[in-house]
């Protein structure tokens, strides 16, 4: 293509005249003040939504002397700082209604805690069976249990402090090293760690 091609005399170029005029932003509304107002400030307390137009400078003027809670008790700003945790919004106790309230018994037995307690087996109190009311029941051993403890010379009420000293006593008598090599200290042996691993197992030491 030439450089001079009657292609570029075709070529117009819109006048400025023709642009759109581009939006101006409001006077700064300080006093005495002639700038644009391109920051927005807010009014202050019930008043959200609605905002004043300053300059830069105003703005951060404005700013350093804004306070939403002026005017207000201490115990109001407190109530106001409790309530914006939940957006100022109505809550209620999670697992509690009007029966609950007034029936604490019956509320922990629709919440299945009493029943928890009753099933769980927490030989070291970890969850506070202990405090609950009532008489402790007796443990009951099972067959594998009971043959256990019967191994070690103990019986049911047996604690888990006591199958320990059991079983370290026991073992320092009947470890092979300690009576020669003779073959029944070694079988008791033997029967005394199975027992101690099945305790162990069902968590009562």
């Amino acid at each position: 293509m030439k450089p001079y091609s009657k292609y570029f005399e075709k070529i117009r170029v819109r006048p400025e005249r023709d642009a759109e005029p581009k939006p101006h932003a409001p006077a700064c509304q300080w006093d005495g003040c002639t700038q644009a107002g391109t920051h927005r400030a807010p009014v202050g307390r019930m008043r959200e939504g609605e905002y004043f137009r300053f300059c830069f400078d105003h703005v951060r003027e404005y700013n350093k002397g804004f306070n939403y809670f002026s005017g207000l008790a201490d115990s109001d700003i407190a109530r106001f700082q409790k309530e914006a945790l939940t957006g100022h919004r109505p809550t209620w106790v999670m697992g509690a209604n009007g029966s609950a309230r007034q029936s604490p018994d019956y509320a922990q037995m629709r919440s299945g805690r009493a029943g928890y307690f009753n099933r769980l087996r927490d030989p070291y109190n970890l969850f506070g069976g202990a405090k609950e009311k009532g008489p402790a029941r007796e443990r009951k051993a099972k067959p594998l249990e009971a043959k256990a403890l019967e191994t070690l010379g103990l019986d049911v009420k047996a604690t888990g402090a006591d199958i320990k000293a059991r079983y370290k006593e026991l073992v320092k008598r009947h470890h092979p090293d300690a009576n020669g090599g003779d073959r029944g200290s070694e079988d008791r042996f033997r029967d005394v760690l199975q027992a101690y691993r099945v305790l162990k197992q069902a968590g009562l030491c």
